[in-house]
């Protein structure tokens, strides 16, 4: 009898404690699947605000890209070449908004464009995930930066309204056509470019080189300033009235490319410190090869060219930032600081005039940069992937420069694109916009 309850007892003891042991392992397993949950939304929350911090670093380039421009040409434009930088991103940020997001990023069943998401449909409300909200501020600075290249390019001979109306139809059209073509997947698209495995991580080709030869077309079809050339065709320096501000506003594109190429992540993780650091030596690099080549050339280190520099190794490493090694980058900085000043002296040999480098700096470097990812490809690179940069640069050129010159000799024929003699030697500031940007001063020349 004894025994009989001890056993009882021993049994009572062992299934309350198989109890316990279940019950336990229910409450961890509770809370793992707790933490999962917690650490996931963390991320998520982590990736809204460092893709929203990103956007506000490429948000304030606009306001190095005005004072580099206003830097670089004459005082009596210095007006200007404020509002053009204004006025293109906010004209540009209605026109992706309406129309060039959901070309660039709207559901396709071609690989040529979007056809969904305009007005920014894809936003039901407050209810609905606002993950869009956040992708389409960063894709909107984008935008603007590829209209805003063209600024510099175009800068004191064109008429304020033309200006505005390429600003518009870069942004809704132009630019979100050939970015769905490279980057559709990145909401709903898959463009035709992307599917053969075209490689541009932050848009060297998307973003700059679109820009960059929209900016050639402008120029082209604008003629140059006059003065610029002589009777015989000798090149005149029209040298630009502000050499700190340019430098200042190099700097400042300096820190938003810190947000333009580690942002293109979206995701708030450790992938980004490579980025930061090929960004950083790229431009580094560009500086020091730039700096190089003008000491050779015009036996002085040139201020000017060596800006550029910055300017051309950070485009440079746009589209490899990350997919290829920190001493690769230091390499397409080195390559890219020489390539813009030759490029810079070729073009205006052709009698191309861009006050400020843009053609250059972002058409041509943002090519050899597309080129360059492909080369240094950290998984390895061949003749295939090569073969869709080159394809992929091509595109971009044929695109960009066919469909702006279109644009620019249209708007030349329908409402004038330049303004006249006498506006141009009063100065674009008291002809479009009735003001002086340095009162008191004589700005005339």
């Amino acid at each position: 009898m004894r025994n009989r309850k001890l056993i009882a007892a021993l049994l009572i003891l062992f299934l309350a404690g198989a109890a316990t042991a279940l019950a336990d392992e229910e409450v961890v397993k509770v809370t793992v699947e707790g933490n999962a949950e917690a650490v996931a939304a963390v991320q998520t929350n982590l990736n809204y605000v460092w893709t929203l911090i990103a956007a506000a670093l490429v948000f304030f380039m606009q306001a190095g890209f005005a004072m580099v421009e206003s830097g670089f040409t004459r005082a009596k434009s210095a007006c200007n070449i404020m509002m053009k930088n204004l006025l293109d991103f906010s004209m540009g940020s209605i026109a992706f908004w309406a129309i060039g997001f959901g070309l660039m990023f709207g559901a396709t069943k071609t690989g040529w464009f979007g056809t969904s998401d305009f007005f920014l449909s894809e936003w039901k409300g407050p209810d609905s995930d606002p993950w869009v909200l956040a992708f389409w501020m960063f894709q909107c600075v984008f935008a603007a930066t590829a209209a805003t290249i063209v600024s510099g390019a175009v800068a004191e001979r064109i008429k304020f309204t033309s200006y505005l109306m390429y600003s518009f139809v870069v942004c809704a059209f132009i630019y979100p056509i050939f970015g769905s073509w490279a980057w559709g997947s990145l909401l709903h698209g898959n463009g035709w470019l992307e599917a053969k495995g075209f490689i541009d991580f932050a848009g060297s080709t998307v973003v700059h080189s679109i820009g960059g030869w929209c900016a050639l077309a402008g120029a082209i079809v604008l003629g140059a300033r006059k003065g610029k050339y002589g009777p015989k065709g000798e090149v005149r320096a029209i040298p630009g009235h502000n050499i700190p501000m340019a430098a200042i506003g190099v700097f400042i594109l300096w820190l938003g490319w810190f947000g333009f190429n580690p942002g293109s992540t979206t995701t708030g993780d450790t992938s980004i410190a490579m980025i930061f650091v090929n960004t950083n030596l790229a431009a580094a690099a560009g500086v020091l090869a730039a700096m190089a080549v003008s000491w050779i050339m015009f036996k002085k280190p040139d201020i000017g060219m060596s800006l550029n520099g910055a300017l051309a190794g950070l485009v440079g490493i746009t589209a490899g930032c990350a997919n290829v090694s920190p001493t690769s980058s230091v390499i397409i900085g080195l390559i890219a600081g020489v390539i813009v000043v030759i490029s810079v002296v070729t073009i205006d040999r052709l009698h191309i005039d861009d006050p400020v480098g843009a053609v250059s700096v972002h058409g041509v470097c943002g090519a050899w940069g597309t080129l360059a990812a492909g080369l240094f490809n950290m998984g390895g690179t061949s003749m295939a992937i090569i073969t869709t940069q080159l394809i992929g640069i091509g595109a971009a050129f044929a695109w960009a420069f066919g469909t702006a010159f279109i644009l620019f000799k249209g708007i030349d024929i329908i409402f004038g694109l330049r303004i006249t003699e006498e506006e141009e030697l009063l100065g674009v500031d008291i002809a479009e916009h009735a003001a002086h940007a340095y009162n008191d001063f004589q700005t005339t020349n």
